[in-house]
């Protein structure tokens, strides 16, 4: 200790230290750092940009859920009429050649109004936009390989195939998931993406739901029927999972294979399978992390820790082949829920005729394995 001198070598020292535990979640986090002041940074169009003759080409807007216009990047605000193809012939007056031109001339315009001269064939037009941070960019390429996502399952499986993304496992992610589960939940099949997911603390309330079962519905007078349990999944369940997928990401499909509610398909998880309460604080206000909580089986056999949790369905995605745009696990997924919606359809709901008056309804028999 009489060799560390400012807060980050304490780091280093502690990470060294927690190292020798073997455990995934512990780590080192924050602490009293020196304080170097604002410092201007990178900024984003949220765009992929690319060089042309006359200035920068606008190759590809990062797209975002149409239903939720405040996700919108800097170049899809109200009022804009931006496309791919457009070219950026200057920033701010100053004008760019290449994306490094770009680059320079955004530096540090984050959240600030920027003027970019545009030009599209034969004409131009000047829009002032707010680029965003690396983190805001970040996530705008997320929404992106989404869409992406969304967009080939719906395609593939003609509408009867669900598809969802769980980036992590904290309360806004549950919120996006009863967003994007109650809007598919009458599909035949459904696909859980966790490949990534950062983890978190809400497996149970998604397993929850899945684990609802239709045992009777109702038919109104008009309109189409609805079971009881109300808006419960009826149809087949696939999990997507990754060496990325991490701590309560691994706990959810843990749980999914488990429980029976659906094959796993991809690559062995991360292995972050002890859990911890963040309670041991420094008194600087940093974070020594140590894990504290181990998971067992209901036979009581530890679980998850440095190993994983396998998938019932191997499917490596080749790096070159996804920098192309190939997702094989994706595929994978899309080609056995084809395969078991023809071998096991999910049954319609069609009522019978009601008995005439007088007649009563028949008894309630067991109907255990039904969906």
């Amino acid at each position: 200790m009489a060799r560390v001198n400012d807060r980050l070598e304490l780091d280093d020292l502690l990470g060294q230290m927690t190292a020798e535990l073997g455990i995934l979640h512990s780590q080192v986090r924050g602490g009293d750092y020196r304080d170097g002041g604002d410092t201007p940074g990178p900024a984003s169009l949220g765009a992929r940009l690319t060089a042309g003759d006359s200035g920068v080409i606008i190759e590809h807007i990062y797209r975002t859920d149409p239903e939720l216009p405040g996700e919108r990047g800097p170049l899809q605000q109200p009022g804009m009429d931006i496309a791919n193809g457009d070219v950026i012939t200057a920033i701010n007056g100053v004008p760019v050649k290449t994306p490094a031109d770009a680059t320079r001339q955004l530096h540090g315009q984050a959240g600030q109004q920027v003027l970019l001269d545009i030009s599209r064939e034969k004409t131009a037009q000047r829009v002032v936009v707010k680029p965003v941070t690396p983190m805001r960019d970040t996530r705008l390429r997320y929404s992106d390989w989404l869409q992406d996502k969304t967009d080939a399952v719906q395609k593939t499986g003609e509408g009867r195939i669900g598809y969802l993304h769980l980036y992590s496992m904290v309360s806004p992610d549950f919120a996006g998931f009863v967003r994007d589960f109650y809007a598919q939940y009458d599909r035949d099949a459904l696909i859980i993406d966790v490949r990534r997911n950062r983890g978190g603390n809400i497996d149970s309330w998604v397993i929850e739901k899945l684990l609802r079962r239709a045992w009777a519905f109702w038919q109104p007078p008009k309109g189409p029927p609805y079971t009881n349990m109300q808006q419960a999944f009826r149809g087949h369940l696939v999990v997507l999972a990754d060496n990325f997928t991490y701590s309560d990401g691994e706990t959810f499909t843990a749980g999914v294979k488990s429980l029976g509610l659906g094959p796993v398909i991809g690559q062995r998880t991360a292995g972050a399978g002890i859990w911890l309460s963040d309670q041991n604080r420094l008194r600087d206000g940093g974070l020594a992390r140590v894990a504290e909580t181990g998971q067992f089986d209901m036979d009581g056999h530890w679980i998850i820790e440095g190993l994983g949790v396998g998938p019932d369905i191997p499917v490596e995605n080749k790096p070159w082949a996804t920098a192309r745009g190939h997702d094989a696990q994706l595929e994978a997924a899309l080609d056995y829920l084809a395969d078991k919606l023809k071998q096991e359809p999910i049954p319609e709901l069609k009522a019978r005729p009601i008995a005439p008056a007088g007649q009563p309804a028949a008894d309630v028999s067991p109907l255990e394995g039904r969906r």
